[in-house]
C-alpha cells in the first residue's frame, strides 16, 4: 500500500465542502459518533472548552439558513452541529478556545466524511451579527461564545478529492 492509500490520508484528502443533501435523517449513534470525534480533537492544556448543540429540528435549521447570508445549504442539511467554546473555563480556554473549537470542527467534518456524510462548516463568530443570532435563536447562555455551524447530512453531489500544493505556499527552512 502507498503512503497515499492511507486511510487517514485518504479521509483528509478527500473531505470536501458538501453544500446539498439528501431528505435523510442521520441516525443518533452516528450523531453521538461524530460528537465523540469532535471531543478528540487537541485542545490547549487538555482544557477542552468544547459545546456542541445538536440541531435536527427543521423549524430551527431553515431559522438558522435564513438569517446567515452563506447558510442556505441549511434548508437542506437534516442535520447542524453548532461549535460553541468556553472561554472562561480556564486562563487557557480564554486564550485559546477558538483554536480548540476550530480543532474539534475539523475533526467533526472529517468523521462525517469518513462515514459517508457530506458537510460545510459555516462560520458565525467572526460573521457580524451572527454569533449573537445563534446564540438567542438556540438558547446558548451569554458566556459561551459560538465558533462555526458543521451543515451535515448525506450529500447529493460528490468533488473529487483535493491534490498537490498551492503554488507559493510551501515554504522549507523558512519563508
Amino acid at each position: 500500500m502507498g503512503i497515499r492509500e492511507n486511510e487517514a490520508v485518504r479521509a483528509i484528502l478527500g473531505r470536501r465542502s458538501i453544500r446539498r443533501f439528501e431528505d435523510r435523517p442521520v441516525d443518533t449513534e452516528t450523531v453521538e459518533l461524530l460528537i465523540e470525534c469532535a471531543c478528540a480533537a487537541p485542545s490547549a492544556a487538555n482544557v477542552r472548552p468544547c459545546h456542541f448543540v445538536v440541531v435536527t429540528e427543521r423549524r430551527l435549521l431553515s431559522a438558522m439558513a435564513e438569517g446567515h447570508p452563506y447558510a442556505k445549504m441549511m434548508f437542506e442539511a437534516p442535520l447542524a452541529v453548532v461549535v460553541c467554546g468556553e472561554p472562561d473555563k480556564s486562563d487557557f480556554a480564554a486564550r485559546y478556545w477558538e483554536e480548540d473549537c476550530s480543532a474539534a470542527m475539523e475533526n467533526l467534518l472529517l468523521a462525517a466524511h469518513a462515514l459517508s456524510l457530506g458537510g460545510v462548516w459555516i462560520g458565525v463568530r467572526h460573521a457580524p451579527g451572527q454569533e449573537a443570532r445563534i446564540r438567542d435563536l438556540l438558547g446558548i447562555p451569554d458566556r459561551i461564545a459560538v465558533l462555526g455551524v458543521a451543515a451535515l447530512g448525506y450529500g447529493k453531489e460528490q468533488k473529487e478529492p483535493h491534490s498537490g500544493i498551492p503554488d507559493g505556499a510551501l515554504h522549507l527552512g523558512g519563508w
